[in-house]
């Protein structure tokens, strides 16, 4: 299959199904490759000697780096396509033109090519020509920037790749199905989505109450949460506890019985009923807080548990990369001695994902793929020569 995207929702699609070891050829712009090689060196994000980013994204490809500008290096990616199963991308729609890459320009080539497309806001409107990363068309044209905040706090940025990574495997999704159509029809088929599209339906419980013309709540902060059962508290040790509690009639005596509160908290007027819980629910809020600040998260992890109440910790980066469940579940896996990545979300009973191999550097498969593709050395390095083509 041919990756010729560029960052994150296309290609990491391309990641998912080099997992369950698919070839994928990654097509990249000469001299430096794909522009998500460097995110790691943007202001804001975090600093490390390693490539994280491309590891996660580009691990299990093969780099080919051709200037689509060259009509040689153009007619190769054309000899690619032509006996590829997928070809996956995430050009702008006028890029797609520049370059001839639209599905009406290689479904003759390949009958049964299943074209992936992404792009920020949709083929079709106003915006369809309009750059989108994901913080621009995932995050906050859907609303959920709007949203994800409380009433005494602006909105945050989302962290990278947070609506692309969603949105790669609606777009995996979408090729699997193209992909079972062809085994019955024989004929392959356009599939695409869009960042915007993708957010919209991860707050699509709100989009669809504005739609049936609901009422919304004036935003709260969290010492006023609406629902004290479903708000975050912090342990003595300044680590955050988020409870959901939503069977009020069996957790609030359980919560009762974690917190060691006397018999009277339990049948207090004031709290004794979902309507008088939200009336009081200040009140109920400061009076958590001040338990849960007595003991630390180790006694919490153990005495929620004890209790059968549904809360989640609210751990950092540096803490996840290291939770023993990822482990217990194959949720990291090693893509070289000492270094991990994370794995796709996807598990087939039966089918082993593929051990993961390290991203590629840039144009370090050039060769090798246009070798195999009929092409001759000295055509090769006439690309090279002339930029059309790198090569390692």
């Amino acid at each position: 299959m041919i990756d010729c995207g560029t960052y994150i929702a296309g290609p990491a699609a391309a990641t998912i199904l080099s997992d369950f070891g698919a070839e994928v050829i990654k097509i990249e712009r000469p001299p430096y490759g794909d522009p998500y090689r460097y995110l790691p060196q943007v202001a804001g994000m975090p600093v490390s000697d390693v490539n994280y980013t491309w590891i996660l994204d580009a691990r299990n490809k093969k780099s080919v780096v051709l200037d689509l500008t060259d009509t040689q290096a153009r007619a190769a990616l054309t000899k690619l396509i032509a006996s590829a199963d997928i070809f996956i991308t995430n050009y702008q729609p006028q890029l797609q033109r520049k370059f001839a890459l639209e599905y009406k320009d290689l479904a003759p080539l390949n009958p049964r090519l299943i074209y992936a497309s992404v792009t920020g806001y949709g083929e079709n409107g106003d915006d369809a020509e309009k750059p989108g990363y994901d913080a621009t068309a995932y995050w906050a044209r859907s609303g959920l920037m709007y949203s994800m905040h409380n009433a005494d706090a602006e909105p945050v940025q989302s962290p990278a790749g947070f609506g692309d990574h969603p949105t790669s495997v609606t777009l995996f999704a979408s090729i699997m199905l193209a992909l079972y159509q062809r085994q019955i029809t024989g004929r392959g088929a356009k599939v695409r989505t869009s960042l915007m599209a993708n957010g919209v339906w991860s707050h699509s419980c709100a989009i669809q109450a504005a739609l049936c013309g609901a009422q919304f709540l004036p935003k709260w902060t969290r010492k006023q949460a609406i629902n004290p059962f479903v708000n975050h508290y912090v342990a003595s040790d300044g680590r955050r506890i988020f409870l959901c509690l939503l069977d009020a009639a069996q957790d609030w005596p359980n919560l009762c019985a974690a917190l060691d509160w006397p018999q009277h908290v339990l049948t207090d007027l004031r709290f004794n009923t979902a309507g008088a819980r939200r009336a009081n629910n200040v009140e109920l809020i400061a009076m958590l807080d001040e338990a849960i600040a007595k003991h630390d998260l180790a006694y919490w992890i153990r005495v929620l548990k004890e209790h059968d109440l549904v809360w989640g910790p609210v751990p950092s980066p540096m803490e996840i990369a290291a939770d023993p469940q990822l482990e217990a579940n194959g949720v990291l896996a090693e893509v070289e001695p000492g270094l991990k990545t994370v794995q796709n979300p996807i598990n087939v009973e039966g089918i082993e994902k593929s051990a993961p191999r390290m991203a590629p550097e840039v144009g370090q498969d050039t060769r090798e793929v246009l070798l195999a593709a009929g092409y001759g050395n000295d055509e090769i390095d006439a690309m090279i020569a002339r930029g059309a083509a790198v090569a390692r």
